[in-house]
């Protein structure tokens, strides 16, 4: 199956880097299986008035995988595969819309119309895998150990991890846009799916892998 070729090659494309990222030791090893897909889909496939969860990021998997079934996206939902992602809010796409269309859009629903009709599905399956780092299960105790760690990303690129405090703590995500805000890991959204192999971790950004 395509799929599963694709999902294998991701993962052990990652594994054969792993020594490269520079991470602290994980605190536990995840044994779990159950995939973020299956996390991101349990309150529903509908848009609400909760600018702080993932309604976007879902609608957006689920747009790539209906447009492009072969689509690496697919990792996603493949729950036996290790990988950390890095989910943005709905407000951080709403802060994307706005940086490309000028618009600031007032629902959910506009501002995921707005960036597909803007951007087409290739693009927003890019960016989905820039926030995908397989063959690495990175909870929030790790990520804090690894401060300049540069993480290698399903869509290629690269991602480092600028520990800012510990105590607070506070880590920013610095992307390939050089010259625009970086995310911060969202305290409150930390650790999201753990114990599994797949776990995530909201950002209040979306990630770049471009400069825009």
């Amino acid at each position: 199956m395509r799929i599963r070729r694709l999902v294998t090659s991701l993962a052990v494309t990652a594994l054969a880097g792993g020594a490269a990222l520079g991470l602290a030791p994980a605190a536990s090893a995840a044994t779990g299986t159950a995939s973020l897909a299956s996390v991101l889909a349990a309150d529903g496939s509908g848009f609400d008035r909760n600018w702080y969860d993932f309604d976007i990021v879902d609608n957006a998997v689920a747009a790539v995988l209906a447009a492009k079934p072969d689509s690496p996206v697919a990792v996603l939902a493949d729950g036996t595969v290790p990988l950390t992602a890095f989910l943005p809010n709905d407000r951080a796409f709403q802060v994307l819309a706005l940086d490309l269309t000028h618009r600031w859009y007032g629902s959910e629903q506009k501002v995921f119309t707005a960036l597909a009709q803007k951007v087409g599905i290739d693009a927003i399956e890019q960016v989905l895998l820039y926030h995908v780092v397989p063959g690495a299960t990175i909870d929030s105790a790790t990520a804090l150990r690894s401060d300049g760690a540069r993480l290698t990303t399903a869509q290629g690129g690269t991602v480092t991890v600028d520990v800012l405090s510990k105590r607070i703590p506070l880590v920013v995500l610095r992307d390939a846009d050089r010259n625009d805000l970086n995310p911060l890991l969202v305290r409150s959204k930390l650790d999201i799916n753990a114990g599994n192999a797949q776990i995530a971790h909201g950002i209040s950004l979306v990630l770049r892998p471009v400069d825009l």
